[in-house]
């Protein structure tokens, strides 16, 4: 089974990869349902295929708009770039869209934005030169099930964590009528996040709480996808690929969350039982609260979280290691810490984790200082040499 993590920027992309998945997806500036996201630059993109096919590892670019007029111009130069530069597959939702990557020659992934619910549409996309299906996030596991016996030649690939949305796989049109920003066009504000009261037609300027709760309620409110538990089953299922969401996430989530499922997915091939600490580490990421989706049926039990729209973070994200020499580790920080903090640094292999007790902190020109600031670059003692690609957190 693949691992398919998020990258919205090259860091991301890196970190992905360094940190167990077998491939990612990201964007270029135009075209991707993430525009607000980093995304990558064409030579970026460029790069990021040699760095991956350098790891024996894919990249898979989201083309995933619902076209209009004027994009179909700008389109078919912008898809025999993505040809030439050897990207792996791009994902689409348009048809219009699918039939001009096929024509560039490229491979095809439907994105979970085609509603992909039956295997009968399953089969018709197959049927059209589609190499791979992202089935829609709202399918059961017997639905899954079916859909692989009934087409075993075609690659399935699901959601199995990050956030979920309240309309049928993403066709929502909240932010269009509200901000005038449509998430079909890769623009959405998430106003489905908002506190909203009711307003009854003939009683103007009284409004009523959906629950018994003086603040409001955030009624569109998801929780995340979290689905480690269930990757046993996935794979007896059928799914090629699993896939986490999140593309405008930090690269410290990226990193902790591919490593989870990653040592998740290898157990599941040794036939052994996910670590209990994989379930603790997603609960170190900025995340809402979990549920298991749709997968055991179609129920809204428990899918929204009525108290608060924040995400929880119980974990701050402090920086990354960039280089170690004569007992000196030097971190490029993101968030401040001070001398006497506990901080932790995690590596691809959590076997390689550590606590770490803040006795001093360098200046890069060897001065010392209480504290470590955002953007700066530190030095911190330490008697072990970190691995390649540590990072460090501390608990909030």
């Amino acid at each position: 089974m693949e691992l398919l993590s998020p990258a919205g920027s090259f860091d991301k992309l890196r970190f992905a990869l360094l940190y167990g998945a077998d491939a990612v997806y990201t964007a270029g500036r135009r075209f991707g349902l993430r525009a607000k996201a980093v995304n990558l630059s064409d030579r970026e993109l460029e790069e990021a295929v040699l760095f991956a096919h350098g790891l024996g590892k894919k990249v898979f670019v989201t083309v995933n708009i619902y076209a209009r007029n004027h994009d179909l111009e700008e389109l078919p130069p912008y898809l025999e770039f993505l040809k030439g530069i050897g990207v792996d597959a791009v994902i689409v939702s348009d048809p219009g869209v699918f039939t001009l990557a096929k024509e560039a020659g490229l491979i095809t992934h439907i994105s979970t934005q085609a509603n992909v619910t039956s295997w009968r549409t399953a089969k018709f996309w197959h049927d059209m030169g589609a190499s791979r299906i992202i089935l829609a996030r709202e399918l059961t596991l017997n639905e899954i099930r079916e859909i692989k016996q009934k087409l075993p030649k075609l690659e399935l690939e699901m959601f199995v964590h990050g956030a979920m949305c309240i309309a049928w796989s993403g066709r929502c049109l909240i932010s269009a009528f509200l901000n005038d920003r449509s998430a079909n066009q890769g623009l959405c504000t998430q106003p489905c996040r908002w506190e909203y009261q009711l307003q009854e037609k003939s009683r103007p300027g009284e409004t009523f709480t959906v629950t018994e709760d003086e603040r409001g309620t955030y009624f569109f409110n998801s929780r995340d996808l979290n689905l480690i538990d269930r990757i046993p089953e996935l794979i007896e299922a059928g799914l090629d690929s699993v896939k986490i969401e999140g593309r405008m996430k930090s690269l410290y989530y990226t990193a902790a969350v591919t490593r989870a499922y990653r040592a998740a997915i290898d157990a599941a091939v040794r036939s052994e039982m996910p670590d209990t600490r994989l379930r603790e580490e997603l609960d170190k990421v900025s995340h809402r609260p979990y549920y298991h989706g749709f997968i055991d049926g179609f129920s809204s039990t428990g899918a929204q979280h009525y108290p608060s729209a924040a995400y929880i973070q119980d974990y701050q994200f402090l920086g990354e290691v960039t280089g170690w020499n004569d007992g000196l580790m030097e971190i490029e920080c993101r968030a401040k810490f001070i001398v006497d903090d506990e901080i932790e640094m995690i590596a691809p292999n959590m076997a390689d984790d550590c606590l770490i007790n803040v006795e001093k902190i360098l200046e890069e020109d060897g001065s010392s200082t209480d504290s470590a600031r955002p953007n700066t670059k530190i030095l911190l003692p330490v008697e072990k040499m970190p691995v390649t690609g540590a990072i460090i957190r501390k608990k909030a």
